[in-house]
């Protein structure tokens, strides 16, 4: 119990042999339950997980062995459904690589617990610490990945999108379709998305990053980044019709859509007329101030639907 609240965590696992043990040692005293959800594994951190269990007696781990591979996303999903299964008040997810410092845990769950929002999670970047460790292919993916996440979640106010550290209510966990969340990497990017949609408030927590332990990733940052975009555009999509015309009525819609039809053709225009006369010559003043004019009317759209949805989204801090 954490303040008379019952904690639980998610460690999702994928070949983590060397680290599993280092996590649970390391997990506090106050963590009612552990949910180690193993996505199939290759290697042996079943058995390290069982063996654990088995010669420390400790009734807090729960082991769940997935038969098929669903993604570290379905992974933490099945310990998110046991967590309310056993009626747990918060449930924080800290991965199976020991990248996640146990000492910062009090940081991601305390403003669940007091009731001030109900999702929390860790932001890597803020203290500027990760320049110096996080690798910089993934940093800088990290980097575009979170502004793309602060247009397509609404939560202008949030940043390392792509950390796994983070702690939900169970109210939260009641109200979202679980099952609809995607299940591999870009996971944390659709939560936010849905989390929005339902006009649930999110805090970030500086937590210090962790590198150099021994774990292997299996990001290929070139092979992500256009999938979790294109699970971007998408949830942007799904996220202003369900929050703008579904559930309520907002101009911003307007000024996103018109934004879109003027400044894409613009640009598009602009290009070719560019590249037109870089190789073949002048073009016509007339198109040139065309091109200029769409994509002047399409910036000034979306600044202003930019502005709108994150008046409209203030108070989900």
């Amino acid at each position: 119990m954490y303040q008379e609240a019952s904690v639980a965590v998610v460690v999702p696992c994928h070949n983590e042999e060397l680290l599993i043990t280092r996590v649970l040692d390391t997990m506090p005293d106050y963590v009612d339950r552990i949910y180690v959800v193993d996505d199939t594994s290759t290697d042996r951190t079943p058995q390290v997980v069982e063996e654990y269990v088995r010669t420390t007696g400790t009734a807090r781990v729960c082991f769940i062995r997935h038969e098929v591979n669903q993604g570290v996303g379905g992974a933490i999903v099945t310990g998110y459904k046991r967590a309310l299964q056993d009626n747990m008040d918060v449930v924080a997810v800290m991965a199976g690589d020991a990248q996640m410092d146990p000492d910062d845990l009090p940081l991601i769950i305390g403003p669940v617990v007091a009731g001030e929002v109900d999702y929390t999670k860790g932001n890597r970047l803020v203290t500027g610490e990760a320049w110096d460790q996080i690798p910089r292919v993934r940093y800088l993916g990290n980097v575009f990945l979170s502004l793309m996440t602060k247009i397509a979640s609404g939560y202008w106010h949030i940043f390392d999108s792509q950390t796994g550290y983070t702690a939900i209510s169970r109210r939260a966990l009641q109200t979202l379709e679980l099952d609809r969340l995607w299940k591999r990497y870009g996971y944390p990017n659709h939560l936010l998305i849905m989390l929005n949609i339902h006009n649930f408030a999110v805090r970030d927590v500086p937590v210090k990053p962790v590198y150099g332990i021994g774990e292997r990733s299996g990001i290929r940052i070139w092979r992500v980044i256009p999938t979790i975009s294109l699970l971007l555009l998408r949830g942007f999509i799904q996220r202003l019709f369900q929050k703008f015309i579904v559930r309520d009525s907002h101009p911003l819609v307007l000024f996103y859509f018109f934004g879109v039809l003027t400044f894409l053709p613009g640009l598009i225009l602009g290009l070719v007329l560019f590249f037109h006369r870089l190789f073949n010559g002048p073009v016509a003043a007339t198109s040139a101030l065309f091109a200029m004019f769409l994509i002047m009317f399409g910036l000034n759209f979306l600044m202003f639907a930019m502005w709108f949805d994150m008046d409209y989204n203030r108070h989900l801090r």
